[in-house]
Formats: C-alpha cells, sequence, structure tokens
C-alpha cells in the first residue's frame, strides 16, 4: 500500500464501494479487491448497478468492511473508471492471485454463463 490513506485496507478481504445514483443518493456494495502501487482492482458484472454508477459519475469512497458490508475503518474519497481489456486482464490477475480458487471458479462460472464482466480501476483523490 502506498498511500496512508489505503494502510488501513492491508490484510483485509473486502471493502465497501460507495457509488452514487443520479439522485445522489449513496448505494453501498462490499466487494472483493486487490491492490498495487496505490491502485485498487475490483471487478464486476459489466451490467450491474454500480458499473452504471460509475460510468455517470467516478467519485466514489471506499471503506475495509466485512463480507456483510460492516465497516472496519474510515472513508476514503477516490475515483473510479472502468479499464480496457489489456488493463483488465492484469487486474483479474491480481485478484486471481489475492483469492485463488473462489476467484477462478467464479471465472469459471463467468466464462460457462457468458457473463461479460469489467475491472475497475479505484485510485484515492
Amino acid at each position: 500500500m502506498t498511500s496512508p490513506a489505503l494502510n488501513q485496507f492491508a490484510n483485509e478481504n473486502y471493502l465497501n464501494l460507495e457509488t452514487y445514483r443520479k439522485t445522489g443518493e449513496p448505494v453501498l456494495t462490499p466487494v472483493w479487491f486487490a491492490e498495487e502501487n496505490g491502485v485498487i482492482y475490483i471487478y464486476s458484472l459489466a451490467n450491474a448497478g454500480k458499473v452504471k454508477r460509475i460510468r455517470n459519475n467516478p467519485r466514489v469512497r471506499i471503506a475495509p468492511c466485512d463480507m456483510g458490508g460492516k465497516l472496519k475503518g474510515e472513508w476514503v474519497e477516490a475515483q473510479a473508471r472502468i479499464l480496457d481489456e489489456q488493463e483488465a486482464a492484469y487486474g483479474h490477475r491480481l485478484l486471481d492471485l489475492k483469492y485463488g480458487l473462489m476467484k477462478k471458479a467464479g471465472n469459471l462460472f463467468s466464462k460457462i454463463m457468458s457473463r461479460d464482466r469489467v475491472v475497475i480501476a479505484i485510485q484515492v483523490s
């Protein structure tokens, strides 16, 4: 973790991602993540609400949490962007390394079900 704001995410498995509806209403989603060089990578189904919200507004907040979304740290302001295929492949590799068989099983399931996925890069503001 290169940024002091990211130190609280070290050794955590989940982060709570806060995205915003067009009305400004926040939506919280616990997600897996991997971090490298101050960039946090998450993935999602391409048609998920969080992806649509990020396309409309790249401003997000993140905080470490448990699997159910219960916060374990402080919120951090950040910017999110949806990655192209080459960058997404790199993000998937980092996530595969961190989450092992669980992530790889999800990869296989998504492939079998023909589900499009995207990788999102998050950088602290």
